[in-house]
């Protein structure tokens, strides 16, 4: 749980390993294989990254290694499913990213291997029982905030930008599913560090209605500003490109929030007037979010 980054980093680098000890391999015996398995051997050298090329020489490569008189080719027979490279992707809520993982996740961010992550961000442990989380919104009710969180979500997403190395990006499906596909392309494409932040209505949210309406609620999130999608591409002259409305609806932020148990509730604990304080607070730290990020936007298209 909490060396889930870890793990999946180590998994990159044992796969790196692999794919160097493949092209070393191959590059020290070029001449000394037959003519069939020495043009197949340079077609995957020059395919470099792209895995289609890679596919379409595997087979040649299998076959005239099995036939070749060079034995020093043929460790290449154990490594066989390794020839097409694989993509790793590491796979976690929001407890582990946000929280009890995060040293682990700031480290792989802040490397270059080529690993992706995506966050499942519920801003709750939702697996363990629906603890408070550093994802989880002032205001909002959960185990260990039984009388509503007093601080702000962390942007993990900001956090991230600023090493300026990383793919980086939020996506809400519900709200704009091509946004989402476009993201995990991008992410997929980056050669290093990406990390897509998904927003997911779950079921300690309290939805009214169930969890049949999860698409609206990402809708609806993304309509009010409690939550916004954009792509930050290294690779761009302009890296960061905000996918939300640049004016949210604020006037229905609070109707959005009177739409989850975890938040009706609160006046109830709290008392009307104490639960208005920290919904107003909750309305502050979106809009600081969303302002921090069009002034990122701004001042790159200023540069």
């Amino acid at each position: 749980f909490e060396d889930n980054a870890k793990f999946g980093f180590g998994m990159a680098i044992a796969q790196t390993t692999k794919e160097a000890r493949i092209l070393r391999i191959m590059e020290e015996n070029l001449d000394k294989v037959e003519p069939e398995l020495k043009a197949a051997f340079q077609g995957y050298i020059d395919a470099g990254n792209d895995r289609d090329k890679q596919r379409a020489v595997k087979d040649a490569i299998v076959a005239g290694v099995k036939a070749s008189s060079c034995e020093a080719v043929k460790p290449l027979l154990e490594m066989e499913r390794d020839l097409v490279g694989k993509s790793v992707w590491i796979v976690g809520g929001d407890g582990w990213s946000y929280d009890i993982g995060y040293g682990g996740l700031d480290h792989v961010m802040a490397n270059n291997l080529n690993v992706n992550v995506l966050v499942l961000d519920t801003e709750t442990y939702s697996n363990t029982g629906g603890q408070a989380s550093k994802s989880t919104n002032a205001s909002a009710i959960a185990k260990f905030a039984a009388g509503g969180k007093p601080t702000a979500k962390k942007d993990l997403g900001q956090i991230f930008m600023e090493y300026g190395t990383a793919y980086v990006a939020s996506v809400c499906m519900g709200a704009n599913q091509m946004q989402t596909i476009k993201a995990f392309k991008e992410a997929e494409s980056y050669n290093g560090p990406s990390i897509i932040i998904a927003y997911c209505p779950c079921l300690e949210h309290g939805i009214k209605g169930g969890l049949i309406s999860a698409p609206t609620r990402e809708k609806d999130a993304v309509a009010c500003g409690y939550t916004t999608m954009y792509r930050f591409d290294p690779r761009l002259e302009k890296p960061l490109q905000i996918d939300s409305t640049k004016t949210p609806d604020w006037s229905k932020f609070k109707e959005f929030l009177m739409k989850e148990g975890r938040y009706f509730n609160l006046p109830r604990i709290k008392g009307q007037e104490e639960a208005d304080r920290l919904f107003d607070k909750t309305l502050h730290d979106a809009q600081t979010r969303f302002n921090k990020l069009l002034a990122k936007e701004k001042l790159q298209n200023e540069e």
